[in-house]
C-alpha cells in the first residue's frame, strides 16, 4: 500500500423506511432550524418532501424550503440559497434528491457560514474554506456520490465555467439512504447515474501505481454496478439491484476506491466542459468522453487496462494490448447499452463540433492553458484537444 489519508465521517443511515428518522438525526447534529434544499419533480410526486417536513415540525424543528436545483447546479441558484438560509436563520441544510441538491445544499452551508465572501471565490480556490453550516442528506438517486463524499460542483452561467471544491467542510454528517425512493426515476437518470457511479472508481482505478486490495476492491464495485445496472435500466423497481447501486454509488465517491493511489479524474475534467457549454447531464458528459480518452492514455500502462479487462470484464486474451483494447471496448459497449451517448454524435445535446469549438473546449478544460490535467497520463492543451478531437464523431 501506499501511503493515504482516509476519512469518511458521515452517519450512513440505510434501508426501508428510514427518512423517517430524518428529525432524529437532524437533531442529533444540532441542527434547530433546517434548509430544505431540493430540485423538484419525483420527490414531489412521491410525497417525500410532504413526509420530511411533517417529521420534522412534529419534531419541533422548523423548516424553510428552497427547491428549484438542477442538473449540473448552479451558482446564481447556489446564492439565492445561501440569502433565503441568513434570512430564515438557518443553522442546518438539508438536501433532498440526488448530487444537484446535495452539492448546492453545501454550498450554501458553506455560503452561510461566510457571509461575507462570495462562494464561488471558495469554488476558484481564492479563499481557503474554514467552516460551514453543517449539512445532511436524503438520496433519491444513486449516482453523484454527494452524499458521503467531500467535493461539490457548482456551474457559473455567466461565464460558462463550471468548478469543483473539496474540503471535509463538504461532508454531510449524516446520509439517509432508502432504495425505495428511487423508484420514480427515469431510466435514463438511473442509466447516468450508473455511469457516474463507474466513474468516479474507474478515475481512482487508472493511475500510475498499484495498490492490491485497493484495486481489488475498485473491481469487485464495478463488477457489481455493471450487473445491477442491468437490472436496474429493466426494472427500477428492482429493489435488490437499486440498494446494491445506491450503496456502490456511496462508496465510488467516499475516497475508499482510490486509497493510496493519485486519482486521475480527467474525464470528470473533460466532461464538466461538456455540461458547462452544452447543458449535457454529468453522467452523458463521462460516457461521451471515457472511450476516447482510454484509447489515448492506454499505451502509457496497457497492463493496467488489461487487468481492468480480465478482472472486471472477464476477457482473456494472452496479447496484453489487445486484451487491454477488448476491456476498454466492453466498456463503450456497455454504455451503449444502457443508451448512454459515447462520442459527440451520439449525444443529442452536442452533436458533431467545428474544430474551433474543440479548440474552445480544450483551452478551458487547461483553464486557458494554465494547467495540465489528469495523473496516469498528463494531458496537456493539445492532447485534451485530441481527445475531444477523437470523440466528435
Amino acid at each position: 500500500m501506499q501511503s493515504f489519508t482516509y476519512l469518511s465521517p458521515t452517519e450512513v443511515v440505510f434501508g426501508k423506511g428510514t427518512q423517517k428518522q430524518t428529525a432524529a438525526y437532524v437533531r442529533k447534529y444540532g441542527g434547530t432550524r433546517i434548509l430544505l434544499v431540493y430540485g423538484g419533480g419525483s420527490i414531489l410526486r412521491s410525497g417525500l418532501l410532504g413526509q420530511v417536513r411533517q417529521n420534522l415540525e412534529k419534531a419541533g424543528l422548523p423548516c424553510q424550503e428552497f427547491g428549484g436545483a438542477m442538473p449540473n447546479p448552479t451558482l446564481e441558484h447556489a446564492r439565492e440559497g445561501i440569502r433565503l438560509a441568513l434570512d430564515f436563520s438557518a443553522d442546518f441544510i438539508l438536501g433532498i434528491g440526488g448530487g444537484s441538491a446535495i452539492d448546492t445544499a453545501k454550498a450554501i452551508a458553506i455560503g452561510s457560514a461566510n457571509p461575507q465572501t462570495d462562494i464561488w471565490d471558495f469554488w476558484c480556490h481564492k479563499e481557503e474554506v474554514s467552516r460551514a453550516l453543517p449539512t445532511g442528506a436524503i438520496l433519491t438517486i444513486p449516482a453523484a456520490g454527494s452524499e458521503t463524499s467531500n467535493s461539490s460542483v457548482l456551474t457559473n452561467t455567466a461565464t460558462g465555467s463550471k468548478r469543483g471544491l473539496s474540503t471535509d467542510f463538504n461532508r454531510p454528517r449524516f446520509a439517509i439512504m432508502n432504495p425505495e425512493l428511487t423508484y420514480t426515476l427515469p431510466i435514463y437518470q438511473v442509466a447516468c447515474g450508473v455511469t457516474d457511479i463507474m466513474m468516479h472508481t474507474l478515475d481512482r482505478y487508472f493511475n500510475p501505481v498499484d495498490n492490491e486490495l485497493t484495486d481489488a476492491i475498485a473491481e469487485a464495485l464495478l463488477r457489481t454496478v455493471i450487473a445491477k445496472g442491468r437490472t436496474a435500466i429493466q426494472n427500477p423497481h428492482d429493489y435488490d439491484a437499486m440498494s446494491e447501486l445506491m450503496w456502490a454509488g456511496s462508496l465510488s465517491h467516499n475516497g475508499l476506491t482510490g486509497l493510496g493511489g493519485p486519482g486521475d479524474f480527467a474525464v470528470h475534467q473533460l466532461g464538466h466542459e461538456l455540461s458547462a457549454m452544452f447543458g449535457t447531464a454529468h453522467g452523458a458528459s463521462l460516457s461521451t468522453v471515457w472511450g476516447s480518452w482510454a484509447m489515448a492514455v492506454c499505451p502509457a500502462k496497457p497492463a493496467r487496462f488489461a487487468r481492468y479487462a480480465q478482472n472486471v470484464w472477464g476477457l482473456e486474451n494472452e496479447d496484453e494490448n489487445a486484451l487491454a483494447l477488448a476491456g476498454i471496448q466492453a466498456t463503450v459497449a456497455y454504455f451503449s447499452e444502457l443508451g448512454m451517448p459515447v462520442s459527440f454524435g451520439t449525444n443529442p445535446d452536442i452533436g458533431i463540433q467545428t474544430d474551433g469549438t474543440l479548440r474552445d473546449l480544450a483551452y478551458r478544460c487547461s483553464f486557458e492553458k494554465s494547467r495540465t490535467i489528469g495523473t496516469f497520463r498528463i494531458l496537456d492543451e493539445e492532447n485534451i484537444y485530441e481527445i475531444y478531437r477523437a470523440a466528435n464523431q
